[in-house]
């Protein structure tokens, strides 16, 4: 296996695009990705970006793993979000001691997935005991470690709660063949993602395989990426998905563009004049979206190396940009759809796949409408201010080396009209 470097990854990404774009209709077909696309984002380190340095991950910066998944994405969006799930689920190594961590992340194939936050487990002499079923574990197939975030149940029967008065929540890590797994995963969408549920039955969990996730007090890396968790770094990471899937999608429409006449029509697409305005505005506002995407990362990231916070205005900014960037996607998928006419609704074609694939995305929990209510709540509560009133991470100063990881950053140039979505 290739060592991952953060600087790299998006190149790595980039090469291995077109086995993975030639393997989309059977990872479509068979509801998981290949083993010729598992090995090769293995071998070239990718479900590692986010691991730590210190067990031979890349650490990489928030950027540069957004921009590996987008070039994947672009081949095949199933393939990029279980790349995305597989390596936000790596990022609790940051919250385990360091063998417990090496056990489980550098075992071949060292990949862990999980489901949704449900169900409880008990503590019991030395770990924890748990029966459950949980759901919606993308990139199961290929993981080699499982995981869930429970409630506590102590010794005495009752919950146990934090300082705060909340209840504790953990998240228990098993192998893989300790679970039984369950085909459920029949999808419109993100059909190659397999992700399926997985239950364990009177399982016993050993205090080192648990850990608390997302809590600052735990961890034990001092990286400026940990101090985002994963909701926000699942956030942008399939914000950035959803980027990929946009660019090809509209891709493939210009490409139509130019060599289709339509039916009926007088001249072909390319002379048509609403084409092409059509086509111009499309490509202004998926521009538009991937800049400001970007540009909340790099101020956020900017100021967590400065500071070490991961603030309020921070999450908000993520969160909005996320959820806007996905809802924008949408629309550009959506466009060039429509654009293609019938030709899109053919399985041959390039449309109808990305089309479901996008709408899918969009009906996760990165993109709920009650996202803008909450940033918005918090706006009139002023609670953050909004931009105009410089509450949100001001942007970077050229040539200030703030952080010493912004040098790792990647190029964000966005191909001319119709240039090669690589």
């Amino acid at each position: 296996m290739i060592e991952p470097s953060g600087s790299d990854l998006a190149e790595r990404a980039r090469a291995i695009a077109p086995l993975i774009a030639r393997e989309a209709d059977e990872i479509e077909r068979t509801r998981r990705l290949t083993p010729d696309v598992v090995d090769a984002l293995i071998v070239n380190g990718l479900y590692r970006a986010l691991l730590p340095q210190r067990l031979g991950g890349a650490e990489a910066p928030i950027e540069v793993f957004m921009h590996m998944l987008e070039e994947i994405a672009k081949a095949d969006a199933s393939t990029a979000w279980c790349l995305g799930q597989c390596s936000v689920c790596a990022m609790i190594a940051a919250s385990l001691d360091p063998d417990t961590a090496r056990e489980i992340f550098n075992t071949p194939p060292g990949i862990l997935s999980w489901g949704a936050i449900a169900h409880e487990a008990h503590a019991v002499a030395g770990g924890y005991r748990v029966t459950a079923r949980w759901d919606f574990a993308s990139g199961s197939r290929q993981a080699s470690w499982l995981g869930a975030h429970v409630r506590i149940i102590g010794a005495d029967g009752a919950p146990r709660k934090n300082a705060d008065g909340s209840p504790e929540v953990r998240t228990i890590l098993f192998p893989v063949a300790s679970a039984t797994l369950h085909d459920v995963w029949q999808a419109i969408g993100l059909a190659g993602t397999g992700t399926d549920s997985y239950e364990v039955r009177d399982l016993f969990i050993p205090e080192r395989f648990t850990a608390f996730r997302d809590v600052a007090s735990a961890l034990r890396e001092t990286g400026p990426l940990y101090r985002i968790g994963t909701g926000a770094t699942f956030s942008l990471g399939f914000a950035a998905v959803s980027l990929g899937v946009a660019r090809a999608t509209l891709d493939a429409a210009i490409a139509l563009a130019r060599g289709k006449h339509q039916s009926l029509a007088t001249s072909a697409m390319r002379d048509n004049t609403a084409v092409q305005g059509l086509i111009g505005r499309t490509e202004g506002d998926l521009r538009a979206a991937r800049a400001y995407l970007y540009a909340t990362a790099h101020a956020m990231w900017r100021d967590l190396c400065a500071t070490g916070e991961f603030s309020a205005a921070h999450r908000s900014a993520v969160r909005l940009a996320a959820t806007w960037t996905i809802h924008q996607s949408v629309r550009v998928v959506d466009t060039a759809y429509h654009m293609a006419g019938a030709t899109a609704v053919f399985r041959s074609n390039p449309f109808e796949r990305r089309f479901r694939d996008m709408h899918a995305i969009a009906q996760q929990i990165q993109a709920r409408d009650s996202h803008y209510e909450d940033v918005g709540k918090s706006i009139l509560a002023g609670l953050i201010a909004n931009h105009a009133n410089g509450a949100l991470p001001r942007p970077p100063t050229p040539g200030d080396p703030v952080c010493e990881l912004l040098r790792l950053r990647t190029s964000f140039e966005t191909p001319a009209v119709g240039g090669p979505s690589g």
